[in-house]
């Protein structure tokens, strides 16, 4: 489940990259009425509307797997034990086991 889900979220992240770059930014519109076409399949400016929709929709998706991702990561440590939580019972005074000195209360 994970590899899948982290399959998929790299090819969003790889997809919304393409996408934020392809898009143009506000003042590219202003060239256009110099001279430059602004015309495409879309329409003058059907292109922004598509790409920022989904851009949007991209973004939304990248945002649930990603908490998916943690979520289904969450479960899946459960099953194993920390490290830390492992304690060495406190040695007494002049033990040999442990180099570190033992505080009095």
């Amino acid at each position: 489940m994970f590899g899948i889900i982290l399959a998929i979220h790299i090819v969003i992240a790889f997809v919304l990259i393409v996408l934020v770059l392809i898009q143009h930014g506000k003042g590219a519109d202003a060239g256009a009425s110099f001279g430059g076409s602004s015309q495409s399949f879309f329409g003058s400016r059907g292109t922004a509307t598509f790409l920022s929709r989904t851009t949007a929709a991209l973004a939304t998706l990248f945002f649930i797997t990603s908490l998916s991702l943690a979520y289904v990561a969450s479960k899946e440590v459960k099953g194993y034990q920390s490290v830390v939580t492992e304690q060495q019972a406190p040695s007494k005074e002049g033990d040999a086991r442990s180099d570190i000195p033992v505080v009095p209360n």
